[in-house]
């Protein structure tokens, strides 16, 4: 029997005991159609892990509970329910920060402890069969995201100190929150920002200090975290959306077909075995740095901008790696 049906078996034999029925064993086998010896196991498993008072009345010729007051947990799990809770705190612990850490194991403990069901709660050993390995983590204080989330949801405009990493600047925003975006172990504020006039991107682990804002205000109807987001390629976005195309040896053809790398991307099989990666972006700087990892496994064709920012870096990179003979 699965655990659902014991799942179901137990909520029918509590149904029954609470309506006055007095079922037992036999009456319960035929409803349920299940043999007396698992009817008599559940009744064991309801009274030795749920905590169950069920009594049998000679007279009435069936059980009942000696405490009326008593009532089901009110989480039962089953084995499958427990591993996707495991999967889904392992891999939020992994990779959404260590700041969240302690907030996520007091959060097992108190679901952990609440838990009863056909399975035991035994983290330890669930940890050793899952392994996750997490990306390099942004350490983002556990307060700032509370914060943002607060401001987010009551619409409170933010004042921010800002470190900008690429002119090496610190400045001074005052921002409309819209939305907290996590992609590979970094956490992004998306706001609209009073200093650009438009919405952006700003990297929560370079916000030095903040404050949120008496004032509010109205989000953007408009505005769509899907469409926003769906012209980067990864977290980075850029103001004019072009199309990018790039060509993958036979060899590491292999692996690209098997994961799809933007949403609107669209392959072209080559009679060698290669491929062309097709998709339109507007963050040409993520893209530069994704093709150069394959090396010359890879070639971007398109676009021109793009394929020439890649020679140059080939050249700076040679130029440093060069051995004088």
């Amino acid at each position: 029997m699965s655990q659902r049906q014991q799942l179901e078996r137990i909520f029918e034999i509590d149904r029954s005991i609470r309506a006055g029925e007095f079922p037992n064993a036999s009456r319960l086998a035929n409803i349920l159609e299940a043999s007396k010896r698992v009817i008599y196991n559940d009744r064991v498993f309801m009274i030795d892990r749920l905590g169950a008072p069920i009594a049998y009345n000679q007279e009435k010729g069936g059980w009942y509970y000696s405490n009326e007051t008593w009532t089901l947990p009110n989480i039962m799990i089953t084995e499958g329910e427990l591993l996707a809770l495991f999967l889904s705190l392992e891999v939020a612990r992994r990779y959404l920060g260590t700041s969240l850490e302690g907030s996520l194991r007091s959060a097992v403990d108190k679901i952990s402890r609440s838990v009863k069901g056909p399975v035991s709660v035994d983290l330890d050993a669930l940890k050793a069969h899952y392994t996750f390995a997490s990306p390099a983590l942004s350490d983002v204080r556990e307060q700032i995201l509370l914060e943002l989330h607060r401001a987010i949801r009551e619409n409170h405009r933010l004042s921010m100190r800002y470190y900008t990493a690429s002119r090496d600047e610190h400045t001074d925003r005052t921002v409309s929150p819209y939305h907290l975006y996590h992609a590979q172990g970094e956490w992004y504020l998306i706001a609209f920002d009073d200093f650009r006039q438009e919405v952006r991107n700003f990297t929560v682990g370079r916000i030095e200090d903040w404050s949120i804002l008496p004032e509010t205000f109205q989000p953007d109807p408009e505005f769509s975290i899907q469409e926003h987001m769906g012209s980067a390629f990864q977290t980075e976005r850029g103001s004019e959306v072009v199309e990018v195309a790039i060509r993958f040896d036979p060899h590491q053809a292999r692996y690209i077909r098997e994961r799809r790398w933007h949403e609107t991307q669209r392959i072209e099989e080559q009679p060698d075995g290669g491929l062309i990666l097709r998709f339109q972006s507007s963050g040409l700087g993520e893209v530069k740095r994704w093709v150069m990892q394959y090396g010359g496994n890879a070639e971007v064709l398109e676009p021109q901008g793009l394929r020439e920012a890649i020679a140059e870096e080939v050249r700076r990179a040679s130029s440093i790696y060069r051995t004088t003979v």
